[in-house]
């Protein structure tokens, strides 16, 4: 069962995040902030003016109590030590911003928005060094580890990008709808009616590869060699669209959350090493679907290791709500998984040894 942390926020908590340091900030509809300890303990709370909902909040890279929150078309800059009016304020998006992400040299940020647009903000002028666009909503936008210059992008275009900011167009770009053949793909005869709208990316930890969940239920991870990137894994465990995707930090093992109330971990890292081993075998394995997890209620459900037919979650939480964001956190030496959801607290579960 999960353990419910309560008291931060009176609406649904839409996105979470952790500081280098272990504290988490989630955040909610209507401006509302909750500041939480290690232990669950809620130790601060802000509502940010203009009563926008909170859709992104993302810690410095190297400033670990500077926090970067997205609230309808504003950047607000905040201090967790002292939680009160932001340290600043700055307006480049035209509309509501969907996802923040801050490169690791903590130089550059970007916001995506409504519009389309990837809005790279230099975080010492605070002005705009380069406007990116999709041709449509801009959900989730993510700097590779370990290389400031280059990002990923995706959007309800059914486009994911790759980027390299000293040029203004993508470096990549692969169409969701056309990443698969029929024979490929057993559910493309109905992406007519559930086409693969990009939800979530998340980007492993070595920058090269990445992750992408969709509207179709699937995921999909990519690798990126030098200027482009390649679909290495496709599967499907969800039976609804994929709202979160989050690599677990140091591995290669993938947290999904759908709009199913599922949230499913992935061992990735033993799936690509079998494909780069034999190629054919991981084609059947793309094609195979996940099974249902049974048990409800919050309870955990391990898969046995004698079900490998298909690419199988490792883990099976079934949380029973829609889940709005995901995060991973080290609580008293154990990695645990935060839920966001329609509630307005935050879920957290334990994760097995990787």
């Amino acid at each position: 069962m999960a353990v419910k942390w309560t008291g931060g926020h009176s609406s649904s908590v839409l996105c979470l995040t952790v500081s280098a340091e272990g504290l988490v900030v989630s955040s909610a509809e209507r401006g509302e902030l909750a500041l939480w300890d290690g232990g669950g303990s809620l130790v601060g709370q802000l509502r940010l003016p203009g009563d926008d909902d909170v859709t992104s909040v993302v810690f410095s890279a190297r400033r670990p109590s500077t926090l970067y929150t997205s609230h309808g078309e504003t950047i607000s800059v905040l201090d967790v030590r002292a939680l009160q009016e932001p340290l600043e304020r700055f307006h480049v998006n035209e509309e509501e911003i969907n996802c923040l992400s801050v490169n690791d040299t903590d130089s550059l940020l970007a916001a995506a928005d409504d519009s389309g647009a990837i809005k790279v903000v230099d975080l010492e002028s605070k002005k705009v060094t380069r406007s990116l666009r999709h041709s449509n909503i801009c959900s989730s936008v993510a700097f590779r580890p370990q290389r400031p210059q280059s990002l990923v992008s995706c959007g309800l275009d059914m486009q994911v990008m790759l980027w390299n900011l000293q040029k203004a167009r993508p470096l990549w770009t692969t169409n969701l709808q056309e990443c698969g053949t029929e024979e490929d793909s057993p559910q493309s005869a109905g992406q007519f009616f559930n086409p693969p709208l990009a939800h979530s990316l998340s980007v492993a930890s070595c920058g090269n590869v990445f992750g992408c969940g969709a509207q179709d239920g699937k995921v999909r991870i990519f690798r990126v060699t030098g200027v482009k990137f390649e679909r290495e894994l496709e599967f499907q465990g969800h039976s609804l669209g994929v709202s979160q995707v989050l690599f677990v930090p140091e591995a290669y093992w993938l947290l999904s959350g759908g709009n199913d109330g599922k949230v499913l971990l992935w061992d990735v890292g033993s799936e690509l090493g079998k494909q780069q081993k034999s190629p054919a075998k991981s084609l059947q394995r793309r094609k195979a679907q996940a099974p249902a997890s049974s048990r409800k209620n919050g309870k955990l459900n391990k898969v046995s290791s004698s079900e490998q037919a298909g690419v199988l979650p490792k883990l099976t939480i079934e949380h029973g709500e829609k889940v709005n964001w995901l995060s991973c956190a080290e609580i008293k030496g154990c990695r645990r998984v935060l839920v966001a959801d329609q509630s307005s607290s935050v879920s957290v579960y334990p994760l097995p040894e990787l």
